[in-house]
């Protein structure tokens, strides 16, 4: 296994980490999760640099760095969920289009074809994360220069569940050859 895919593994060893300390209902915990959720979004950055820089781009690479990211965004959903700062339809328009993503996926790999992400999947990705972050910045207050906390979450979510559903539009587009009956 090479630096690259060694990087992107340990992003999905981080997620129970992330999980496990953002479930304990504690402000300190709250805020090492922050930590190990931020750390886990910088390793998506650096193994895909690593990748390209070293020629360490493996088909392994291709799908789990997908899939991390996808693990990684979706537990951290499900808390801001459970802590009432996701709305459960902004959750499920992220959860169809990432079961659709993975569909397509799957049927691409049936054909010996490997869809990597493409640009709007990896605006998609960042817009997510910094939704994220800037949630559980904001869970502690309940105001932030005048404008509720959850409404300032709520819009960042939503700004990122618009990118995801634009970003499974386009693989649907782009792969619907894949998915011609024959």
């Amino acid at each position: 296994m090479n630096t690259a895919n060694k990087i992107t593994m340990i992003r999905v060893i981080l997620v129970p980490i992330f999980m496990v300390l953002f479930w304990i209902d504690n402000t300190a915990c709250h805020y090492a999760a922050l930590g190990v959720f931020v750390l886990a979004s910088i390793t998506d950055a650096v193994d895909g640099h690593i990748a390209r820089k070293y020629n360490q781009i493996t088909t392994f690479g291709k799908f789990v760095d997908p899939l991390a990211d996808k693990v990684l965004t979706t537990s951290a959903f499900l808390m801001l969920m459970h802590y009432d700062r996701m709305s459960v339809w902004a959750l499920m328009a992220v959860l169809v289009r990432e079961f659709m993503v993975s569909g397509v996926r799957l049927v691409a790999a049936g054909e010996g074809k490997v869809v990597a992400a493409s640009m709007w999947g990896k605006l998609k990705t960042v817009t997510q994360m910094i939704a994220v972050i800037a949630a559980m910045l904001l869970l502690p207050y309940d105001i932030f220069l005048g404008v509720s906390a959850g409404l300032v979450s709520d819009i960042l979510i939503w700004i990122s569940v618009l990118f995801t559903i634009i970003s499974g539009v386009d693989y649907l587009i782009k792969n619907r050859k894949l998915m011609e009956m024959k």
